[in-house]
């Protein structure tokens, strides 16, 4: 190597301004390779922190490669050859994990250690004899001050052999500091070289054996084992690929899609509604009430399960129930000037839920559904084939048919048996009656009536000032003194559902006609709205009251009531028949059709427990024994059974055929 400058040690006697003007550069450069010496060490340290930290890394993430496994992931179908090959790759990284150890240890020996030795030893050692050299030099320029004050005169002989005597001490100090000063300059420009070399001779080294070991440990083994993972890699890239083009082509063909699917409510006049659903899901807007007259809507997803109707908002991990669809009512109402607003009733009559749907098209199959889930349509072993039966046969009603097919016997349990002592000529058992053609029944073309109290009715007779006459026939009388002296009262809830003038009252046969024709109007027409009364069954008339007025809305004289009957599906629909003379001296036939919240059968046994009370006040003693085979209340009025099995055991022999047998 080519020599270095350096002191020379025979001049440091001397201390001449050459030899200090040397010994300046020495120190700066002394000085300017501390410095240096500072950062190559943070450098050097910052390389062991990374070192130690990728292996505090490869520690954390072969832990993190086997927690794959215990996630549980809902949707981890097919993960086993994953998880297998990062059990795998966990193992390789605990491996490499060791072999990062093992470096960090060589590189802190080899490469931090040996600078942090050069800074602490030779460069401390460097600045400690300058301060020394510094401190005896100015010990010694303070000696030669004094020494050259001395006096000429012969009696401070003894003052200038001590002020000598300091002198050769202070310049012997200062020549021996000088000596160990310019030494360890002379050094340092040696060790500075290996004290650069060593480190670099160290890390090259550490990394050397990392690598090689990590290529006698995985080379043989991960050949094989890479290629498999890269193969996997590349076939789940290809499916990746498949399935993005597939989505692809379906977001493509879903976004061509009509401008109706995104605008409600695009086709107003003629919506294509499916009323065969029992089943449907949708969001909707709900009406709570906030205080005592303010209300407030809400948003929310709905959905039948079932006979259940659930409600799920937004973030909740399942639907609440919100209604019991079984045997309930639903109709379309107008409330607060919204659009497309349904309420549906419990089968006691409590008031429901009110809804609204987004469209026309959503509130006709929300009533639809929520009608067949009613009728327990989805008890059946095949729900969708039963509602699409029904509601063929609710079309058919305004198809002309030739036929009605065959029905059930005309000896309904409904049906009245007294009924031929009741009308006059009526010839022929029920059980040898043929079964009537629709023509026979009810005229074609004949209106229906789907309000008890038409629109225009209520309009004229507000206008002209005068009594409001009921459509029915009857008078608006809101008392009923007689009603005190009745052997029966009986209440029920109803809704009017329509009425429609027939042609006989012959069988019950025309009942269910008139039921058929009223609900197959209903669904053509889109008319779900419903009048909901109170029916009291008396001895002397039947009468629809208004349920927050208590104002009789129509009166039927139970004399005039021929014919009445459950169907026989729908237990809780139920119609009668009314015959009224007119001035000519003929009769108008009328149907009347209902719709209510407890059995048919009980409604028809009421009736038909009056008509028996009527015949037997013309004898005392059938009377007397009337009263004897059915209960009283307190009151002695007539106690109507709950189980119309039990109003069949209590009931005479001659009423037996109109109580129920269900």
């Amino acid at each position: 190597m080519p020599a270095v400058d350096k002191l020379l040690l025979e001049e440091a006697l001397q201390d001449s301004p050459q030899t200090r003007s040397l010994l300046s550069v020495f120190e700066e450069d002394a000085g300017t390779l501390t410095i240096y010496t500072n950062q190559l060490l943070q450098a050097m340290q910052r390389v062991y922190g990374a070192q130690n930290e990728m292996c505090l890394a490869t520690q954390q993430l072969s832990r993190q490669l086997l927690a794959y496994e215990k996630q549980n992931f809902a949707l981890g179908k097919g993960d086993e050859e994953v998880i297998s090959t990062l059990h795998y790759f966990s193992k390789v990284v605990d491996e490499l994990n060791a072999l990062h150890t093992e470096l960090a240890k060589q590189l802190a020996d080899t490469m931090v250690l040996p600078v942090i030795q050069f800074r602490e030893k030779d460069l401390t050692e460097i600045s400690t004899l300058k301060d020394l050299f510094g401190l005896a030099s100015n010990d010694h320029d303070l000696a030669m001050a004094k020494y050259s004050r001395l006096s000429k005169k012969k009696e401070n002989e003894k003052v200038k052999a001590e002020v000598r005597k300091d002198v050769a001490a202070a310049r012997r100090k200062q020549h021996l500091s000088a000596l160990q000063y310019y030494c360890a300059l002379n050094a340092l420009q040696y060790r500075k070289r290996m004290a650069m070399m060593e480190p670099m001779i160290g890390f090259a080294q550490g990394q050397i054996n990392f690598f090689k070991k990590g290529a006698e440990m995985f080379s043989r083994s991960m050949d094989s084992f890479l290629g498999t993972g890269a193969d996997m890699v590349q076939s789940i890239q290809v499916e990746l690929e498949a399935e993005a083009e597939k989505m692809r082509m379906s977001q493509q063909e879903l976004l061509s899609v009509d401008e109706s699917v995104y605008t409600p409510d695009l086709d107003v006049a003629a919506p294509e509604i499916n009323r065969n659903l029992i089943q449907k899901a949708g969001y909707l807007n709900l009406r709570n009430k906030t205080g005592l007259v303010s209300t407030s809507w809400e948003r929310l997803y709905f959905f039948t399960q079932g006979g259940n109707l659930l409600c799920q908002p937004r973030g909740a991990v399942a639907g609440g129930l919100i209604q019991d669809l079984d045997n309930c009512s639903v109709m379309a109402v107008d409330c607060e000037d919204r659009r497309y607003c349904f309420q549906i009733t419990a089968p006691d009559g409590k008031s429901g839920i009110i809804l609204q749907a987004e469209s026309r098209k959503e509130n006709e199959e929300w009533i639809c559904t929520i009608n067949n889930i009613s009728r327990q349509i989805y008890l059946t072993d095949d729900p969708e084939a039963v509602a699409i039966r029904l509601n063929q046969t609710a079309l058919q009603a305004v198809t002309p048919i030739t036929s009605l097919g065959k029905k059930q016997e005309s000896s309904s349990p409904s049906q009245n048996p007294k009924s031929s002592e009741l009308e006059n000529d009526r010839a022929g058992p029920p059980a040898a009656a043929a079964v009537p053609e629709p023509e026979e029944l009810i005229a074609p073309g004949t209106p229906i009536q789907f309000d008890i109290v038409l629109p225009a009715t209520e309009f004229l007779d507000q206008n002209r000032g005068g009594r409001r006459t009921n459509p029915f026939g009857e008078s608006e009388d809101d008392t009923f003194p007689e009603a005190e002296d009745s052997l029966l009262q009986q209440m029920f809830i109803v809704r009017f559902l329509g009425s429609m003038a027939v042609k006989t009252d012959s069988s019950t046969e025309v009942i269910y006609e008139a039921m058929r024709q009223v609900l197959a109007a209903r669904a053509i027409h889109n008319i779900f709205r419903m009048t909901e009364s109170h029916l009291m069954v008396t001895s002397q008339a039947l009468r629809l009251i208004d349920p927050q007025t208590q104002v009789s809305r129509a009166n039927f004289e139970l004399s005039s009531v021929t014919q009445f009957a459950a169907h026989q599906e729908n237990k809780r629909l139920f119609g009668f028949v009314t015959r009224v003379p007119e001035s000519l001296g003929e009769a108008s036939l009328s149907t009347y059709i209902f719709e209510s919240n407890s059995d048919g059968e009980k409604i028809c046994y009421a009736i038909n427990l009056g008509k028996e009370i009527i015949e037997a006040q013309k004898d005392p003693e059938a009377l007397a024994r009337l009263m004897l085979s059915v209960p009283l209340t307190a009151d002695g009025k007539y106690m109507l059974l709950s189980d119309p099995a039990e109003d069949s055991a209590a009931g005479p022999s001659a009423g037996g055929g109109a109580e129920s047998e269900a």
